[in-house]
C-alpha cells in the first residue's frame, strides 16, 4: 500500500471517528473552567451560562476555579486537555489583553483554542470622588488638562479592562495620570469612595452601592451606546472622547481541534439561552448587554481586541502586577 494512501485512509477514519463522537456528545460530565475565584464577574457569569448549557445537553456542567494570573492559569490549563468537548473555558476579556500584558505565555490565545460563543458584554462607568471638580466628561477633561501629572486613578488590578480604561483615556488626553492598583474591585471604589484617588473605572454591578449614597459619582458610560439601567448617563463618546469604548465580554472556548459539529452544538446551545427573556433580564440585572453570535464573530473579536489592547499595553508599559 502506498503512504499516501494509507495516509489517505487515516484521515478518512479520523474524521469518522470525529463525527461518531459528535453524534453522541455529550456522553458523560462537562467540566467549565474560570480563570478567577468564586464570586467575581467572571465567575458569576460562568455559572450562569453553566447551568444554561447542563439543562440543553442533559449533562452536568462542573464548574472548576481555577484562579492565577489573571486567568492564565486556567488558559495554560484547558490548552493542555483533549480536544473532545468537554473541558470548556470561561473566558473574559482578558485573554485579549494578556498576550501582550505577560512577557511569556504558556499558551497561544489564538492557535490553541478554539472560540464557540461570546455571550455578552459589560460596561464600564467613569467613576469621580463627589470632591472632584467636574460634573460632565468635558469638565473632567479640562480639569485633568490643567493638572498633568497630578491627578491619580484606581483599577481592580493591573492590566485589567478597568486599568487599561485609564490608560486609553491617558493617551487620548496626551495627559500623564497616575495609575493606583488595588487588588479587586472592592477595594478600588473604597479607595476612590474615601478620596484616597480622584477617579476610576469600574463596572455598573461593583459601583452601584456607593453610587446611591452618593459616595462616588458616576459621569459616563463607556459602552457605545447608553444603558437601559442608567439611562442619563451618557457615553464617553457623547462626552466629547469619539471611539472611547471599553467593555469586559464574556464568553465560552474550547480546546484547539474540537470537532467542529461540537463547536456549533456548543454554540447553539448558547445562542439559544441568550435569546430567552429570563437570561437576558438576568444579564440586566449584572449590567450586561446579550450577544448571540457566531463562533467565527467571537474570532474576530478575540483578533481585534489583541490588536486593539497591545497598542494600549506598549504605549502605556503596563506590566503585570
Amino acid at each position: 500500500m502506498k503512504p499516501v494512501t494509507t495516509i489517505a485512509m487515516a484521515g478518512a477514519l479520523l474524521a469518522t471517528a470525529c463525527t461518531v463522537q459528535a453524534q453522541h456528545y455529550p456522553a458523560k460530565p462537562i467540566r467549565m473552567e474560570i480563570g478567577y475565584a468564586p464570586g467575581g464577574g467572571t465567575d458569576i457569569m460562568g455559572r450562569l451560562i453553566a447551568q444554561r448549557i447542563a439543562d440543553a445537553v442533559g449533562q452536568q456542567v462542573i464548574v472548576e476555579n481555577r484562579a492565577g494570573a489573571a486567568q492564565n492559569v486556567a488558559a495554560e490549563f484547558v490548552a493542555r486537555q483533549p480536544a473532545d468537548g468537554y473541558t470548556l473555558f470561561m473566558s473574559s476579556a482578558a485573554l485579549g489583553v494578556n498576550v501582550s500584558l505577560y512577557p511569556k505565555l504558556n499558551y497561544d490565545p489564538v492557535k490553541d483554542f478554539t472560540p464557540v460563543a461570546v455571550f455578552a458584554t459589560s460596561p464600564n462607568l467613569l467613576l469621580v470622588h463627589p470632591s472632584y471638580p467636574a460634573k460632565t466628561v468635558r469638565d473632567f477633561i479640562a480639569v485633568a488638562k490643567k493638572n498633568p501629572g497630578k491627578l491619580n486613578f484606581s483599577s481592580s488590578g493591573s492590566g485589567s479592562t478597568q486599568h487599561l480604561s485609564g490608560e486609553l483615556l491617558k493617551l487620548m488626553l496626551g495627559v500623564d495620570m497616575t495609575h493606583i492598583p488595588y487588588k479587586g474591585s472592592a477595594p478600588s471604589m473604597t479607595a476612590l469612595a474615601s478620596g484616597e484617588v480622584d477617579f476610576s473605572f469600574n463596572n455598573i454591578p461593583a459601583s452601584q452601592p456607593l453610587m446611591a449614597p452618593g459616595r462616588i459619582r458616576a459621569l459616563a458610560i463607556t459602552s457605545a451606546k447608553r444603558s437601559p439601567l442608567l439611562p442619563e448617563l451618557p457615553t464617553m463618546i457623547e462626552g466629547g472622547l469619539p471611539g472611547f469604548v471599553t467593555e469586559t465580554w464574556y464568553g465560552v472556548l474550547v480546546p484547539s481541534g474540537t470537532p467542529d459539529e461540537i463547536v456549533a452544538a456548543l454554540n447553539a446551545v448558547v445562542v439559544k439561552a441568550v435569546q430567552k427573556d429570563d437570561f437576558r433580564a438576568r444579564l440586566a440585572q449584572l449590567g450586561a448587554d446579550p450577544l448571540a453570535e457566531s463562533p467565527e464573530f467571537f474570532r474576530k473579536l478575540l483578533a481585534s481586541e489583541i490588536e486593539r489592547w497591545g497598542k494600549v499595553v506598549r504605549a502605556s508599559k503596563a506590566k503585570p502586577e
